[in-house]
């Protein structure tokens, strides 16, 4: 079961560091985690509120999701 966790507000750089630090304690892209960063959205013609940058986590063994959330997680 795939276990996702959303991270708030943080830089592209930031998020990178963070994919380096989870690779650097074992955990395999692909396999153990994957990550989707999604910038934030400013609508010009005021239809839409803007949108928060943020990276969506997914976790495919639910303890290292819970882990996870517990260091990064908003």
């Amino acid at each position: 079961m795939a276990v996702e966790v959303i991270v708030y507000d943080r830089t592209p750089t930031a998020i990178l560091e963070i994919v380096h630090e989870l690779r650097e304690q074992g955990y395999e892209q692909y396999k153990d985690f994957n990550f989707a960063y999604h910038a934030s959205t400013m609508d010009t013609f005021g239809y839409e509120a803007p949108t928060r940058r943020f990276t969506v986590f997914t976790f495919y063994t639910e303890k290292y999701a819970t882990l996870f959330s517990l260091k990064y997680a908003n």
